[in-house]
């Protein structure tokens, strides 16, 4: 199947009980069995769910995996995931990832005993200079968070199993309409559905998506012991959002392109960061591992006081946290999505505080662009 058909096709189609062509909400806690043991498939909502279940086969599907699970939020899926090590494990991150993926690292699992070192992964190099004895495993966003910086799947995912290492990838800026990282090798693929795959602000959840019957064994009991479910109404807000989002994804990509061209000749603009210009470091890998560049773009007018004065300007872009949705979101990450990570590491990524990050949205671009006019004018 072709992306788009697959988004409305995959996974499991309708009910076949009543012929109902969307999965119903099945809000249920617990199930009637025959005989202890003797079920039909599901005994408590932690353990599995009719909804959430179908929400999981559809993003199995759309990532080209062996299982899928979702959460309760896209924190929810990377701490579930982390849970995946133990106590003395080392796990390699890419260095600018979303500040709530930092701070869960270096102020949580931490405590438990789990080692992170932020690396630039775009180079290999700088990961193979922190593979210790106890590494067990590279995490990588691309694009990142918020630089939109390029990691080689393909070259991380040998580089891992030579090191045998497990590959996790972050695929939330693209996903999986855009992106598939479990086909250039790696092991774990995981969502802050939140973003694109819900599309409307309107659902919080995490999704994650394994390549092997091992991996996926160990997520479910992960978990089920550690409860941190989806409910059946937000898996189903989720498997609609899916239904749309092939079209959403082109609409976002080509309202941002425009947005890119009048950014790129304006004045107020110091520096832009978008895998879509041919400048952009690690453009060609974007070209070769995604379908698409994405609704995601930051740039910088060169002082926190300058970003200000821009937000209290604009009209159709939404100060808020989060992206993703059909209406356009902005704003500074070293003081909203950013500002649990260090100033000082902040500054060394090139996080500023004149850093402005925009979720592209849905409205005319005309109109966007000439917001973003009146507002650096």
């Amino acid at each position: 199947m072709k992306p788009k058909t697959k988004l409305i096709h995959g996974g499991i189609n309708g009910d076949p009980q009543t012929g109902a062509v969307s999965v119903p909400i099945y809000q249920v806690s617990t199930y009637k069995q025959e005989e202890v043991g003797k079920h039909s498939g599901y005994e408590y909502s932690r353990t599995g769910n009719p909804t959430r279940h179908a929400l999981e086969e559809l993003i199995t599907d759309l990532e080209n995996g062996k299982a899928g699970f979702a959460f309760g939020s896209g924190m929810a899926a990377i701490s579930s995931v982390m849970m995946l090590f133990n106590s003395g494990d080392h796990v390699i991150l890419t260095d600018d990832v979303y500040g709530g993926t930092y701070r869960v690292m270096t102020k949580v699992l931490n405590r438990l005993g789990i080692e992170s070192t932020f690396v630039d992964t775009t180079d290999i190099a700088n990961i193979e200079k922190e593979i210790k004895e106890n590494t067990k495993a590279i995490y990588i966003e691309t694009p990142t968070n918020p630089l939109l910086k390029i990691t080689d799947i393909k070259s991380v995912s040998k580089f891992a199993r030579e090191k045998n290492l497990l590959l996790i990838v972050d695929n939330t800026f693209n996903t999986p309409y855009w992106q598939n990282p479990i086909d250039f090798g790696a092991d774990v693929v995981l969502h802050s559905a939140t973003k694109y795959i819900g599309g409307h602000s309107d659902v919080v959840a995490g999704l994650v998506v394994v390549n092997s019957e091992k991996l996926a064994e160990e997520m479910h009991f992960i978990q089920n012991s550690v409860g941190a479910v989806l409910g059946p109404q937000d898996s189903w807000l989720l498997m609609r959002g899916l239904k749309t989002l092939g079209v959403r994804m082109e609409e976002h990509e080509k309202n941002t392109a425009k947005i890119v061209q009048f950014l790129q000749g304006h004045p107020a603009v110091e520096k832009i960061f978008y895998p879509g210009i041919p400048s952009h470091p690690g453009n060609d890998i974007a070209v070769e591992q995604s379908r698409g560049f994405g609704g995601m773009l930051s740039f910088d007018v060169g002082s926190g006081e300058k970003a200000d004065e821009l937000l209290k300007k604009v009209k159709y872009f939404t100060l808020a946290e989060s992206l993703g949705a059909v209406e356009s979101l902005i704003s500074v990450p070293a003081r909203m999505t950013h500002a649990s990570i260090p100033k000082d590491r902040r500054e060394e990524l090139g996080i500023t505080e004149g850093l402005i990050r925009i979720s592209v949205g849905l409205e005319d671009a005309d109109d966007l662009i000439e917001d973003l006019e009146n507002a650096l004018s």
